[in-house]
């Protein structure tokens, strides 16, 4: 019989199999996630890239968690709006619309190639060549486009049409100026070459040598801001993560200066008061209380100021037992009536949990040339932005609501989940975490089960919660929008979990085009 020596949830098909390749050659979770992220920047292009950001929750055998922050960084000079290659573009999801920035002046420090370095240094066992090898054949004999990365494409289509270099990620060799229809086969030779290149000349290439060179032209002569400087300063951060108790769990979540972690337990302790286990999943009483949990957390978020001044002190005092004790009370005195990224989730059979969510943003249309890497618009996002696009201060890490997760639930089993989707992240982590605990749902129907996210005072709701349910939301927050379907809108939380009898479990979003692979021996 054969053993089994890992599990991946990821958002594609060969970013799975580059991690069970990796766990199958003797490698662990790290290696494992490693390979996966390298190979999503090849086959998820328009959700990530090596010209991004984003965390890794490492959480070892038998050792603390760790936060690897990979996230971008802010230039260390601001210039006026007018000298800026900086402009809005609409991305159409169908049921909803929503405005980026890109272009030179989108661009913030990226991280995610010293990520690889730092976290392959620190954790892995493998060969670098190795874990960038199966991404490295993808990129030069190419990937079959899907329909979800074709979907996904189309929505960005204003992206890809901004520069001959974005277009290429998405078409065909004998088509570069149109997205390849599902089904043809999409190279990235650049990318190819570059990956070699980093194997053998390190990240040095990337923040000191022809290529920083190369980006930071570019920067001075088409309206961007990136220094030399700023690469050359740029380093990973390694930070204990949010620790937080709550439904009989404990969570190890992102930490400052990012307000995810944060905001994810305060929502739990409150939602931890509402006995969310004596009700039925998508009735009206389950429904108010995530909406209230999400008001009265937005409502935190803006009084406390976390996304522009959060440290470890503060965390401490927010979700100290009496302050929580005060916003329970609110929220049971809440009157009753009848709103690109992707994550990878390994566990391996040593014991140890990777959790890594990466974004590019949706990418400035910016690619550095001769590499295929397409470069962030981390500054033109304005969900990381809450005084407003270029009011940011300088040389500074920017805070993410991104939140790779490692939960040890009642029973012993460990799950490791993220997703990705901006704002609606730390919505959809919690209603996964809730469905695992408080409905006691196998993993996969957590994964899937309907979700509802509140931005503002606007309501979203995909299809699943009962009329009664429905009714209530809409008497409480009149500004609600029914989605007809699941949507990727909603997130897409690929999760791993190794049970407390050494088995494991997966499940990938379906929303994100999640696939779930086991490594065997």
């Amino acid at each position: 019989m054969a053993d089994n020596l890992g599990i991946v949830a990821a958002g594609h098909r060969e970013t799975s199999r580059s991690a069970v390749t990796m766990l199958e050659a003797g490698g662990n979770a790290f290696d494992a996630v490693l390979a996966a992220l390298c190979t999503a920047c090849v086959v998820e292009p328009m959700l990530t890239s090596l010209g991004g950001g984003g965390f890794l929750m490492a959480q070892p055998a038998g050792q603390p968690a760790r936060v690897y922050d990979f996230f971008a960084h802010t230039p260390s000079r601001r210039l006026p709006p007018e000298a800026l290659d900086f402009y809005p573009i609409v991305a159409d999801f169908g049921t909803a619309t929503q405005e980026f920035h890109i272009g030179m002046g989108s661009i913030a420090v990226p991280g995610v190639v010293a990520g690889l370095f730092e976290v392959h240094r620190q954790r892995c066992r493998l060969p670098f060549a190795d874990i960038l090898a199966p991404a490295t054949v993808l990129a030069r004999e190419g990937v079959e486009m899907n329909d979800f990365q074709h979907y996904i494409s189309t929505i960005l289509l204003p992206i890809l049409s901004a520069s001959p270099g974005a277009m290429r990620l998405a078409a065909t060799a004998a088509r570069p100026d149109q997205i390849a229809p599902a089904g043809a086969t999409v190279t990235n030779p650049d990318l190819a070459a570059t990956l070699e290149a980093f194997v053998t000349e390190g990240e040095d290439l990337f923040y000191r040598g022809e290529l920083a060179s190369q980006l930071v032209r570019d920067c001075q002569e088409h309206g961007g801001l990136l220094t030399l400087r700023d690469l050359e300063n740029y380093r990973v951060r390694v930070r204990s993560p949010v620790r937080f108790s709550s439904h009989g769990a404990h969570f190890a979540l992102n930490s400052p200066p990012s307000p995810s972690g944060c905001l994810i337990a305060f929502a739990l302790a409150l939602l931890e008061d509402q006995a969310l286990s004596s009700l039925q999943w998508g009735h009206a009483e389950h429904a108010l209380a995530l909406g209230r949990a999400m008001r009265l957390a937005g409502q935190l978020r803006r009084e406390h100021r976390v996304d522009l001044e959060l440290d470890d002190d503060k965390v401490a005092a927010i979700l100290d037992a009496g302050h929580l004790r005060k916003w329970c009370d609110a929220m049971a005195d809440s009157p009753m009536s009848s709103r690109g990224t992707t994550h990878i989730s390994v566990a391996d059979a040593e014991g140890n949990l990777a959790s890594l969510t990466v974004s590019n943003g949706e990418g400035s249309a910016y690619v550095l040339p001769g590499t295929g890497i397409m470069l962030n618009n981390m500054l033109g996002e304005e969900d990381l932005h809450p005084a407003g696009f270029h009011h940011w201060p300088t040389d500074r890490r920017m805070v993410s609501m991104m939140c790779p997760t490692v939960a040890t639930l009642p029973d012993g089993s460990q799950v490791a989940l993220g997703t990705g989707g901006s704002n609606r992240i730390r919505s959809a982590i919690l209603q996964v975490l809730l469905n695992l605990l408080e409905f006691r749902m196998p993993l996969e129907q957590a994964v899937a089960s309907p979700r509802l996210h509140l931005e503002g005072s606007h309501l979203s709701i995909e299809s699943g919660f009962d009329s009664l349910a429905l009714d209530c939301l809409r008497q409480e927050w009149p500004d609600v929008r029914i989605w007809p379907e699941p949507s990727l809108f909603f997130g897409g939380v690929h999760a791993v979990e190794r049970l407390a009898d050494g088995g494991f479990r997966g499940a990938g979003d379906p929303r994100r085009g999640g696939v779930v692979a086991l490594a065997v021996r």
